[in-house]
Parts: structure tokens; sequence; C-alpha cells
């Protein structure tokens, strides 16, 4: 008698020892501590950027909360934590460039979702944000993009007007890129704060 096929294993074990299941994710198995972790580890611009560290994604969405609260200070901490979890899946899925998630298609946005949502519940958050909300996280995502790409990725700035666009208002930020530990610490320092205030 032949062997019986296993199904492929389709969960990750975390370090907080939650096992998180990439097809079917629950808010259950989703920990604060292991998203931060992950996000601090995790580059952006596939680490093609300057300085001593990579510029995580843990920093990317520390810069999109500010910008976020800078572009609309009535926001509440609901909208904010939304904004500072907004890339969270990428814990466990990594940071695709914006190409290659094209190349990817379909499949990649649907575990991205299904992460997003059991995210968003586990932390308070309606599955699916309003549609205002989302529009303000994604120009201020638009806006952290265009800050990276001109201080850290390399690009002119008319190169990143061609390929990003140049967004309407572009405050004056300096960024630098934080070792791993660090940017973990301010990311859950902030996450802190937030919970505390819904």
């Amino acid at each position: 008698m032949a062997p019986r096929a296993l199904a492929p294993r389709a969960w990750q074990r975390m370090l907080s020892g939650r096992r998180l299941d990439l097809l079917d994710p629950t808010p259950l198995d989703i920990e604060i501590e292991d998203i931060a972790l992950g996000l601090s580890r995790v580059a952006r611009w596939n680490g093609q950027t300057s300085g001593m560290w990579s510029f995580s994604v843990a920093q990317h969405s520390l810069l999109v909360e500010r910008l976020v609260s800078t572009f609309k200070s009535a926001t509440s901490p609901r909208w904010r934590l939304a904004a500072l979890l907004h890339d969270a899946p990428e814990y466990v899925i990594g940071d695709l460039i914006t190409p290659f998630k094209a190349a990817v298609g379909l499949d990649y946005k649907k575990l991205e979702v299904s992460l997003m949502r059991a995210i968003h519940l586990r932390f308070g958050l309606p599955a699916e944000i309003p549609d205002t909300i989302a529009a303000l996280i994604k120009r201020a995502d638009h806006v952290a993009a265009y800050l990276e790409a001109t201080q850290l990725a390399g690009f002119s700035e008319t190169e990143a007007t061609k390929i990003l666009g140049k967004p309407r208002q572009v405050p004056k930020l300096r960024l630098q890129t934080r070792p791993p530990e660090e940017a973990k610490e301010k990311f859950l320092t902030r996450f802190t704060l937030l919970q505390k205030q819904l």
C-alpha cells in the first residue's frame, strides 16, 4: 500500500509559540510581539537602501501612522492604529515590491487580505476599514514611499515622480535607518499607546 500524501504545511510557528495558518488565519493566533519582530526584520525596497541597516517595514509603518496624523490631526486612535498596522501581514509574507506583486497576481492579494482581516479583528478594528480611512492611509503610504525612494533608495526626485507620482504634500522629514531591535521597540511602544487610547 502506497503511503498517503500529506497535505503541504501552510502554517508558520512564531516565536510566541503561536502557529499561524497562512491559508486560514484566525485572530487567536496573532500576537503583536510577533508582528513587531517580523516587521522590524523585513526590509523595504528589498534592502536596497542606504545606511547601516535596512529601512524596515516597522519603520515604514511608524512613518505612515505619523503622516496620517500630519494630514488629518483629528484622526481617531482607532484609525491611527489601522495606519500603523497597514502592512502588518508582511510579518509573515514579506514585503514584495510592487512589480513583483503584479507578477504574482491575485493569489498573493487574497492571502494578504485574509491576514489583514484577522489582524484587524485581533486588535479590535473592523475587518474592513471605511473607504475614507483607507484612502487617507493610502495617501500617507504614497508619501512615505516617495520620501523613502528619494532619501534612501537612490531615486532622484525626477525618477521618483515619474515612477511613483509626486505627492501633493510632502512634509520635510529626514529619514534614518535604525537597528531592528530599536524599530521593534518603537513599533511596540506606539502600538501600546494607541491601544490605550481606544
